[in-house]
């Protein structure tokens, strides 16, 4: 049978709509519009199988702060009333016949990119919904990344136009540009237009690095901080290799559950 997966990155949509509210207190608001966005979601997508990701909210930063420990240092913590009202929400989710799954030592976006790619390897069909360009590198003729809230998809088109490099280079243009609301600091001096120069003309760090024909003004900064470049990279990259502990006949949509 063909396969349409949906997976939800739960709390990059929970906190927009949350942050939206009226009454930040109000958690039976956020309930009611998070499910009608799903409900649209869903009719728009027709899935055959869905999921919601969630970050575990009390765990640490992951194996990402161990590699670069100031990484996400300065989140802002979730707002307490949303925090007490995340088993409510999952809850109703779940009654919409949406499974929550929840981190557990890896960040959701690696949850989100192994199973999206899992899937995809085989040719069927895998729809990311979210904000996050993260998972742009994933993308693929089977993989789409769609952004609810701008109503448009994060393709290559929009790479193209936004970074100006292939989505399979955005993990060295991060590893370059660094990323800065998630204090991730890249390669001091070179930003958004040096990073495009350096991969139009090679295919990743490593190349770059180690040709002759690098310009100067590049080859000076690279020497200097080529680890913080790769360290960098590795964390703006996502796993695609975690155990997930489930298959797709967990995940199937039936319709709301009774």
């Amino acid at each position: 049978m063909s396969i349409h997966l949906v997976i939800i990155d739960a709390l990059n949509l929970i906190r927009r709509v949350h942050s939206a509210q009226p009454d930040p207190t109000d958690i039976d608001r956020t309930i009611a519009t998070t499910s009608r966005t799903l409900n649209r979601i869903i009719n728009e997508a027709q899935p055959t199988h869905i999921i919601a990701v969630f970050d575990h909210h009390l765990q640490e930063r992951g194996w990402r702060a161990e590699i670069l420990p100031e990484y996400k240092q300065n989140r802002k913590p979730m707002p307490e009333p949303l925090l007490n009202g995340l088993d409510a929400i999952q809850d109703a989710w779940w009654k919409m016949g949406i499974d929550s799954l929840l981190s557990d030592g890896d960040e959701a976006d690696d949850l989100v990119a192994t199973l999206a790619m899992k899937v995809a390897s085989h040719n069927q069909k895998v729809t990311i919904v979210s904000t996050d360009k993260g998972y742009c590198q994933l993308l693929s003729p089977t993989l789409q990344i769609r952004d609810y809230f701008q109503h448009r998809w994060l393709d290559e088109p929009f790479i193209d136009k936004e970074f100006g490099v292939k989505p399979s280079q955005l993990a060295d243009y991060w590893g370059l540009t660094g990323v800065s609301s998630s204090q991730v600091p890249g390669v001091p001096g070179i930003g958004p237009k040096a990073a495009k120069e350096i991969l139009n003309q090679f295919e990743d760090i490593e190349q770059a690095y180690s040709s002759d024909n690098l310009p100067t003004k590049y080859r000076t900064k690279l020497d200097e901080h080529i680890d913080s470049a790769r360290r960098c990279k590795q964390i703006a990259a996502l796993k695609t290799d975690i155990e997930l502990g489930f298959n797709l006949q967990d995940i199937r949509f039936t319709g709301a559950n009774e």
